[in-house]
């Protein structure tokens, strides 16, 4: 499939955020990947990279909020995370190969690259580029942070690819996405916007212009009819799920 070609899918899903993660079924596991195939949901996830530069399926920087460890996931080897279990479960992290392996084309990926200002994170776009080149299902990568989407469009430009963006959250991209200059730096195919800061005017003008819109995250039924008006495609959980 060209992907490029086709990125309408973009729009045809709802993703779950982090999977479809609950009570006994962590966030970014393979039992969170296999509920939302069983939902027919798409699968948003996060990427960090670790110590020795494996692109392993995690949200945070820090281990201790999923798994009970002290320390950090860029010092440890992809082996030793996958021999940690996530809180409460016999789930443990993953790679991003093993988790693109399990799902293997069922649903479409939303592959989300963490960085911050500071970070290196072009060397973690080369690793993921490599885990996902192989790849046959659909899958879009993104990102809050500009060299991301800009990365791929220059070294993969095949590769569907987002920028993420936040007047809300605090997480060193706040802003970033509508300053002068972010949205042609990085080249988008889509924008991933958080629910709390739509409508706004730069969404609406991407939107307008016939490309796709996703929001996140989406957690309460309120928030789920206020997406539905503003955005193309959801990215939920919780009580904001269908």
């Amino acid at each position: 499939m060209n992907q490029r070609a086709s990125r309408a899918w973009l729009a045809e899903w709802e993703y779950a955020h982090r999977g479809l993660h609950r009570l006994g079924v962590p966030e970014n596991s393979l039992a969170a990947a296999d509920a939302a195939i069983a939902a027919g949901m798409g699968i948003e996830c996060d990427i960090q990279r670790s110590f020795d530069d494996e692109p392993v399926v995690f949200h945070d920087w820090e281990l201790e909020r999923l798994t009970g460890e002290t320390g950090d996931v860029a010092d440890r080897i992809a082996d030793a995370l996958e021999q940690s279990h996530l809180l409460g479960t016999n789930q443990t992290p993953i790679r991003l190969t093993g988790l693109l392996e399990h799902v293997s084309g069922r649903v479409p990926l939303l592959v989300e690259i963490k960085s911050l200002p500071d970070y290196d994170v072009e060397w973690t776009c080369v690793k993921v580029e490599s885990a996902l080149r192989s790849y046959r299902g659909a899958y879009a990568v993104m990102s809050f942070d500009p060299r991301v989407a800009a990365w791929f469009a220059a070294n993969a430009p095949a590769v569907v690819r987002g920028l993420v963006g936040t007047d809300t959250l605090d997480n060193g991209f706040r802003h970033l996405w509508h300053q002068p200059g972010a949205i042609d730096q990085a080249n988008p195919d889509f924008l991933a916007i958080d629910i709390r800061d739509l409508p706004n005017a730069p969404a609406d003008k991407w939107r307008a212009s016939g490309k796709p819109l996703l929001s996140w995250t989406v957690r309460t039924s309120e928030l789920r009819a206020h997406a539905l008006q503003h955005a193309d495609a959801l990215i939920s959980e919780g009580e904001g799920l269908v």
